[in-house]
């Protein structure tokens, strides 16, 4: 039951956390105390905008006034009306949005059915690896789960740890440090590992494109095991096996696994063929929910299933780690939505990885006690405090430097030697997001550059690096998210073929963003029962977005910046039959001269504070009404 409150004015505010740990606190403090003394290049007490846009002759508010295009969905056609007719008008629009038209489609969607042929035998690779890890366990051998220091690499880690430990052979796990050692596997790591002992090396959520790695995994005899969702390269890794939904010859449905999706098949076959004692594979289910948002795959076909079963165990938590990270969040579990993934929970196991090891996520995730838990997930909550503040910081120097070679640059690029690599694709998201064009932002160390790159759909990242791969000691990524790693004296020739692409690619097209709404609607026709339409939609994300709705004509009421520096814009707006409370975060720059009648595109949604529910619009983008 919502209560609905048409004039509210009271902001939406963070909660309040209700316990610090002293013992975590002090301990995080004489480690950033013996971080600076060692004088680590990543650590937090380096600061690096040297250069800012209080320097220089450019306004940062044009840029956060990007002009965007709004396309509203085309009306639904009258076939998709009558194949959708059991459904309430909106929802039939919004299905037929989302390309569901047929009453078989629509039932699948909403109950986020998984797919038919669904077995993790059809996954290339998984029945040999399953051979050699039963031989494993036969014969004793080591096995090390090789991760990554992202969530979605944490996350698979952790499930494969749990699955193999229920298995019983000896099984321990390797996460790279991002700082020191880089993205996936790397030589120095894989000797370690063999002079430990290990037989068998399992990566999750990386390899795919290690092939020197996999040539040295060969002569060192370690058995190499790839499991991986990222884009292949032309030629394959020589290892033992490889398991990727992606790589030719893959015949299973579902070619969007993330990281955790993809381990988590190999331990549902594991599952299949082996006895475990005490593990499930639907128990991990929390675990392939939080990787695979935090990884931004697309949330359709078999990933909204496998996130819809792993939000019910989110919100009734048994890990002691997740409980306590529920909690140093400000979140309550049983409301967790896969937006708070995205938001609040994603970002904090992702901080261990950006400003230090990945290690503390992991343990959080692995650990069954709960004082440690309680220890853990207070030094993720504030290490994620300290990755916003360097992350802004980090921004405005990056803006600057990026846009002084000319606000019309069709590529974006900034690079420092004080930036943090933990929070560069950040920042390059940031820029991405304020200019519509793709960004490069990196950290110049003594003889190599490590850069991350965020793109637009009109470019494709990962294929223009691979165009430049003779001048790359390592790339990979996706359409809109890739990084790399060059040598200094090869830097100046990269920047000038990815420009001359760029050029090539950007320079005739009108780069503006689009942002896509699901239909126009007055505000009168704003009623709590289209939010119980909206929540049958969830798991939202990429690949299945949130519903945005556009009103027209709007009359501003009142409006004033909230937020710290008056970063957001609360309003109350009005259609001259109903007035509703408005949050337009990040946009408290219209402040100062906001139009008296405006057309607002926007989320219908619930807000809670105080223990009262009203009804708000979360508004993405406004412009003054004509």
């Amino acid at each position: 039951m919502f209560i609905v409150s048409v004039n509210a004015t009271q902001e939406s505010k963070p909660k309040p956390r209700k316990w610090v740990i002293f013992s975590t606190f002090l301990s995080w403090f004489i480690k950033k105390l013996c971080l600076q003394q060692f004088g680590r290049f990543h650590s937090v007490a380096k600061r690096a905008p040297l250069v800012s846009l209080a320097s220089m002759d450019i306004s940062s508010t044009a840029s956060k006034r990007l002009e965007k295009q709004w396309q509203i969905a085309s009306r639904i056609t009258l076939e998709a009306e009558k194949n959708l007719a059991g459904y309430p008008p909106f929802l039939r629009q919004v299905l037929f949005n989302r390309g569901i038209a047929t009453a078989e489609g629509s039932k699948r969607f909403l109950a986020a059915l998984p797919t038919d042929n669904n077995d993790p035998f059809g996954i290339k690779g998984i029945e040999a690896a399953v051979e050699r890890i039963e031989l494993a366990i036969r014969q004793k051998d080591q096995i090390v789960i090789y991760g990554d220091y992202d969530a979605d690499g944490v996350t698979a880690t952790a499930l494969m740890v749990q699955c193999l430990q229920s298995l019983g052979p000896d099984v321990s796990y390797y996460i790279p440090d991002r700082f020191e050692e880089g993205y996936g596997l790397n030589v120095a790591a894989l000797r370690h590992l063999k002079e430990s002992g290990a037989s068998v090396v399992l990566t999750v959520d990386c390899g795919i494109r290690s092939l020197a790695e996999a040539d040295e995994a060969r002569r060192l005899g370690l058995d190499l095991i790839i499991s991986d969702h990222h884009s292949p390269g032309p030629e394959l890794p020589n290892a033992f096996a490889v398991i990727n939904v992606k790589q030719p010859g893959d015949e299973y449905a579902e070619k969007q696994l993330a990281g955790v999706g993809t381990a988590y098949k190999l331990a549902c076959a594991l599952e299949q063929r082996l006895k475990s004692t005490g593990w499930s594979s639907a128990a991990s289910l929390d675990l392939v929910a939080l990787g695979t948002v935090a990884d931004l795959v697309p949330l359709t076909g078999e990933n909204r299933h496998l996130v819809r079963e792993g939000m019910s165990l989110l919100r009734r938590p048994q890990r002691q780690g997740l409980m306590a990270l529920i909690g140093a969040s400000g979140l309550k579990p049983q409301n967790i939505c896969a937006g708070d993934i995205g938001f609040m929970l994603g970002p904090r196991l992702n901080a261990a990885g950006r400003l230090d090891t990945a290690i503390a996520a992991l343990q959080l995730l692995l650990t069954q006690d709960v004082f440690e838990a309680g220890k853990l997930a207070q030094d993720l909550d504030n290490r994620n405090r300290e990755r916003q503040q360097l992350t802004n910081e980090i921004t405005e120097s990056a803006e600057a430097i990026a846009i002084a070679e000319g606000p019309e640059a069709l590529l974006l690029i900034a690079v420092h030697p004080e930036y943090n690599p933990g929070v560069v694709g950040l920042v390059a998201s940031r820029l991405v997001d304020r200019y519509y064009r793709p960004a490069i932002v990196g950290q110049r160390g003594e003889k190599v550059t490590r850069a991350s790159c965020r793109s637009i759909p009109e470019f494709h990242i990962t294929r223009a690096l691979e165009q430049c791969a003779d001048l790359l000691e390592t790339f990979g990524g996706h359409a809109a998210a890739a990084g790399f790693t060059v040598r200094n004296d090869r830097y100046p020739e990269l920047l000038q073929r990815l420009n001359s692409l760029a050029k090539e690619q950007l320079g005739k097209l009108n780069l503006l963003p689009t942002l896509q709404a699901d239909a126009e609607l007055p505000l009168v026709d704003l009623k709590p029962d289209l939010l119980d339409q909206i929540e049958l939609l969830e798991p939202t994300g990429y690949g299945n977005p949130q519903v945005y709705l556009v009103s027209r004509g709007l009359q501003v009421r009142n409006a004033r910046p909230v937020g710290r520096e008056g970063s957001h814009l609360k309003l109350v707006v009005s259609d001259g039959q109903i007035t509703y409370d408005a949050i337009a975060f990040r946009q408290g720059h219209w402040a100062q001269d906001l139009p008296a009648v405006v057309d607002l595109l926007y989320r219908f949604e619930v807000n809670e504070f105080n223990g009262r529910r009203s009804l708000q619009l979360n508004v993405r983008d406004l412009k003054a009404s004509i």
